[in-house]
């Protein structure tokens, strides 16, 4: 069900609920250690980001006492809106663009994105033989490619960024439909401590863009101006490195735990789903 009104602004765009449930840098979490090649650090957040909004998404798709149905089902959310003017759709088998239920797309997001990170041929897990590249030999070289010296595919890149825009669309869409829920659990502040680590690392490492960003473009506002995400700086100007010596947890666990799964039957994965309304 929207929670969002169009003639006021929803609550999750408000100030005093942006908080967060730790305190920090959350540079620390997203720069990638000196000694870590970029392909790896990636492959890494994407599988920790997809466990956190995995860990999001269970709280909608629990049943609701009242009903025995989902929060997210396919009665109050009939399509996967990200408030009254976004609607995502998916590529059916004919590479159609369709309207499916919410509940029905975040399970085709979710299968597709495990099938991808359990893949070896795209996420391989054994170690990588080859001799380690100078960093003159791989600066400019247009046979190169994100991971390439890890031993990641060339479509490695655009894989990682499809998949992450796909997570965004879930977060998305629990913002707008099921903040509510957040709330009355008490969990809005976890909710919001997830999502803006998905964000940082997302804007740090150019996986998302500002159009992606856009129907959750207010409350990224209020982080940007509290100064707990790092605004984009301008050319010529110093911005935010995305290498560190090392990495802090701070409150939000570290952890790998992903399940087997295939890509959704007779349903094309992304690239693909579009975007309306915006």
């Amino acid at each position: 069900m929207e929670q969002s009104n169009p003639n006021r602004r929803p609550f999750f765009f408000r100030e005093q609920y942006a908080n967060l449930i730790v305190k920090g840098n959350f540079m620390t979490l997203a720069a990638k250690p000196v000694l870590v090649e970029e392909g790896e650090w990636l492959a890494h957040q994407v599988v920790e980001q997809n466990r956190l909004l995995d860990g999001m998404l269970k709280i909608i798709q629990e049943a609701d006492r009242t009903t025995g149905l989902p929060i997210c089902n396919q009665h109050t959310c009939p399509s996967m809106t990200a408030g009254p003017s976004v609607t995502y759709t998916w590529l059916d088998a004919n590479k159609n663009s369709v309207r499916v239920p919410a509940p029905q797309y975040i399970a085709y997001v979710q299968r597709w994105v495990t099938g991808k990170v359990t893949d070896p041929s795209i996420f391989p897990t054994d170690p990588f033989t080859g001799p380690p590249p100078s960093l003159a030999s791989t600066a400019n070289n247009p046979d190169a490619w994100l991971g390439k010296t890890s031993g990641f595919p060339s479509n490695f890149g655009g894989d990682i960024r499809n998949i992450y825009r796909q997570m965004f669309r879930c977060y998305a869409h629990v913002y707008h439909a099921h903040w509510v829920e957040f709330w009355h659990l008490g969990a809005y502040k976890e909710l919001n401590t997830c999502f803006i680590h998905f964000v940082n690392v997302g804007r740090l490492f150019g996986l998302l863009n500002d159009k992606d960003l856009e129907p959750m473009g207010p409350l990224i506002e209020i982080w940007l101006e509290k100064g707990w995400l790092p605004r984009p700086q301008s050319s010529g100007s110093q911005g935010p490195s995305r290498q560190g010596s090392a990495v802090e947890a701070q409150g939000m666990g570290q952890g790998q735990g992903m399940g087997g799964g295939l890509a959704p039957g007779g349903m094309m994965g992304p690239p693909g789903g579009g975007q309306q309304g915006m």
